[in-house]
């Protein structure tokens, strides 16, 4: 709607100031926060989109106009896990090997200073190995990540993204993750997030990732 006009000049337009992108981004992952807690209580199947919104303190007009279905609330929190290894990955020195890096360097959750979503992120993990639309949900970010993968390998290796080895090593890379991550979860189900168990997940995921990029410059393993 137009700014109405009148013999002393235009009348600012009433209602609510337009949301940022921060906005936006921080009223998601609040939203993905409340729905995998009432997923983790009561199952997806028992939990409505009413629920997760009135949780969350918004409408359920705003809950669908940010996600299409109850299932997809999970994907902020699963894209920052999935974005921790993007951000390890572009910061990638010359100097070193990747698992070198990521011993030094790896983080699970990107910019979370907060236990709280880890261990939000670990229960979506752990509820997608019995929840099928939550497992769609996460293989479909971890297959677009792939993407980002092979920019920075084939960067490194001074080739085209869309190369068949570097494709390659970009889905087993991917791969690694899932079944890094998988088992990260498991073990913080039964022992909790202690910085053991990090530096546990750290160096198992160094470890396999040294299997599958022993092929890349400066060693590839960095071991």
């Amino acid at each position: 709607m137009e700014d109405s006009v009148t013999d002393s000049g235009p009348v600012p337009r009433r209602g609510r100031p337009p949301v940022s992108d921060e906005q936006r981004r921080r009223q998601r992952l609040d939203i993905s926060r409340h729905a995998v807690r009432l997923f983790a209580e009561q199952g997806v199947a028992a939990t409505s989109g009413e629920q997760i919104a009135r949780a969350a303190g918004v409408s359920e007009r705003t809950l669908w106009r940010y996600f299409p279905g109850k299932e997809s609330c999970v994907e902020p929190l699963l894209t920052k896990m999935i974005d921790a290894f993007r951000a390890v990955l572009h910061a990638w020195p010359a100097e070193l090997g990747l698992t070198e890096h990521l011993r030094a360097a790896y983080q699970p959750v990107l910019d979370s200073s907060s236990a709280e979503d880890i261990e939000a992120v670990l229960a979506v993990v752990r509820m997608t190995h019995d929840e099928p639309a939550l497992r769609a949900a996460y293989l479909v970010l971890r297959e677009r990540a792939e993407e980002t993968f092979a920019e920075v390998l084939a960067e490194r290796l001074g080739t085209s993204p869309d190369a068949l080895d570097v494709r390659v090593q970009a889905a087993a890379i991917s791969a690694v993750l899932k079944v890094a991550a998988d088992d990260f979860a498991r073990e913080t189900a039964g022992r909790g997030l202690t910085p053991d168990v990090l530096t546990d997940h750290r160096e198992q995921l160094a470890h396999a990732l040294a299997l599958v990029t022993s092929g890349l410059p400066d060693g590839g393993t960095g071991a």
